[in-house]
């Protein structure tokens, strides 16, 4: 099969990037009945990533497996908020670290002194371990995960909380509510359940000076914004037009 027919296999599905797509399978395959399978799997709706083991986030390949959360393009503003909030040789959380792509992102930008990582799925942690070779993975429910060593010491806590409304994850594309975790797209009711729970959490874990930082949706923020204040965080929305990505931080005093 040539990359032409790939193509118009992957266009003919509904694929808007076909020729890209078309691209990297085909430099993935190393034969061609190899190429047939992942064409023909992509063809049926899985995740692009899924089949390659990779995505590409915040100028790096992060590796992925199925049943894993996709990092998506617009949340590396995140990390760019992140890095230029940050101390020198800060302690790094990155909660509900899904792949370790936050982390990973941050990490490559600024090296930290210590940098932890959690998630409540166990496929996850495993391949958060894949990406931060260097950090300490935890399994566990947000904070629960934690060892107490940690407390009152994080400095820069990430926190890519699900936060589309239970509702609205039907709409969702099939690539996502088919084959990511429902746990790391489903946000509740009015999509901030998890964000409530990291917010009334991080002071506890905070070093003084410490920063919080959780992604939303622009109608989101200002909820989101005044859920930090009442858990005493100062916080502060942020925005990318160019990326439409929304970023609510919470301060703890210094």
């Amino acid at each position: 099969m040539d990359t032409s027919a790939v193509i118009s296999r992957l266009r003919a599905a509904g694929c808007v990037f076909a020729e890209d797509e078309a691209a990297l399978l085909v430099d993935a395959a190393k034969t061609a009945t190899e190429l047939e399978s992942l064409v023909a799997r992509r063809v049926a709706g899985l995740p692009l990533e899924h089949l390659l083991g990779w995505a590409e986030f915040h100028g790096l390949r992060v590796r992925v497996r199925p049943g894993v959360f996709v990092p998506r393009h617009r949340t590396g503003f995140l990390v760019d908020v992140a890095v230029s909030l940050a101390p020198p040789d800060p302690v790094v959380l990155d909660l509900c670290c899904g792949s370790g792509a936050l982390g990973a992102a941050f990490t490559a930008a600024t090296r930290p002194r210590e940098l932890h990582a959690a998630d409540v799925e166990a496929a996850a942690v495993a391949c958060a371990r894949l990406n931060l070779p260097d950090a300490a993975v935890h399994r566990g429910d947000l904070y629960d995960a934690l060892p107490a060593s940690l407390r009152g010491r994080v400095d820069v806590l990430l926190a890519n909380v699900p936060y589309v409304p239970s509702g609205a994850v039907a709409t969702m594309p099939p690539e996502a509510r088919l084959h990511e975790p429902r746990v790391a797209l489903d946000g509740g009711s009015d999509g901030l359940d998890l964000a409530r729970r990291v917010a009334v959490g991080a002071p506890d874990w905070l070093a003084p000076g410490g920063t919080v930082l959780v992604e939303s949706s622009e109608r989101q923020a200002p909820v989101l914004a005044g859920i930090f204040a009442a858990a005493g965080l100062a916080p502060e929305v942020r925005e990318s037009e160019e990326l439409g990505a929304t970023v609510v931080t919470g301060t703890a005093k210094p």
